[in-house]
């Protein structure tokens, strides 16, 4: 691995433990302004200062959050998008490249690929394209990698999600963002397949936080690296209190019940 690389890496991932905590915010191209994406650098200073390790988003939005004062935090520009208008919301294309993320001051980059839609082989033209870039410049590449198609039936299956990690992971990626599978055991399958760092997406609005508490436990008893989670972090009452709860969790192997306390005292 070259210097570069291991350097950004760290910026990203706690040298001691070995995991993260990433917040993307890159939300707005897909589904536009909601809530807790209307004041960014409030939202970007409510995660760092709970001690997330990164927070993710496109282009256009550092200039609007960078702070210069704060705890600091990792950046990962995302390089590519769709919007739920188009009739083809599942086709990523690039809108972004390695060259733009580094003049922006990132530690990493990241795109997302829909295996088995129609448009699956340029996504991973894509993805193996930006990756060799990356590559040559030092620059981490988190691969969002899920199955939405039609002839995918459930993308959580653990073959499924299982299949997508290796994807990501041999065509180059250095992270790689899945969904979790619903138990510890099939998940565990999930990382023990892939040889870079497997983090858990946080999907849909969850209505408890208990719900992602555990589920965030239970893929780091599995083997995860940790979570890459938008609106279910950046949406909650408590930002700041809830990603030093998972902060808890992630860092300090804190089981469910200790991070709920913090949560429901109010830290």
């Amino acid at each position: 691995m070259l210097l570069g690389k291991g350097v950004r890496l760290e910026r990203i991932f706690d040298r001691n433990t070995g995991r993260t905590i990433i917040v993307p915010m890159d939300h707005g191209v897909t589904v536009g302004p909601i809530y807790g994406l209307v004041d960014f650098k409030g939202t970007v200073n409510k995660v760092a200062d709970g001690g997330a390790n990164a927070v993710l988003m496109h282009k256009g939005l550092p200039r609007c959050t960078h702070r210069g004062y704060g705890r600091d935090i990792g950046l990962i520009v995302h390089l590519s998008a769709s919007t739920r208008l188009s009739p083809t919301p599942n086709a990523k294309r690039l809108v972004g490249t390695v060259e733009d993320a580094i003049r922006l001051g990132a530690d990493a980059v990241s795109l997302h690929v829909n295996l088995g839609d129609g448009t699956e082989g340029r996504m991973l033209e894509d993805l193996g394209r930006v990756a060799s870039s990356a590559a040559s410049w030092g620059v981490p590449v988190l691969a969002m990698m899920y199955a939405r198609g039609p002839k995918i039936e459930n993308e959580y299956d653990p073959e499924i999600v299982r299949h997508c990690a290796r994807v990501g992971q041999e065509l180059g990626a250095d992270v790689i963002k899945v969904n979790y599978t619903g138990d510890i055991k099939s998940f565990s399958d999930v990382v023990e397949a892939c040889c870079v760092p497997v983090v858990i997406a946080g999907g849909e609005k969850l209505e408890d936080a208990r719900d992602l508490v555990q589920m965030v436990h239970d893929s780091i008893q599995a083997g995860g690296a940790g979570l890459s989670v938008g609106r279910n972090v950046f949406q909650h009452a408590d930002p700041t209190l809830l990603v030093k709860a998972l902060n808890g969790v992630v860092h300090h192997d804190w089981d469910v019940e200790q991070a709920m306390e913090l949560i429901e005292n109010g830290g």
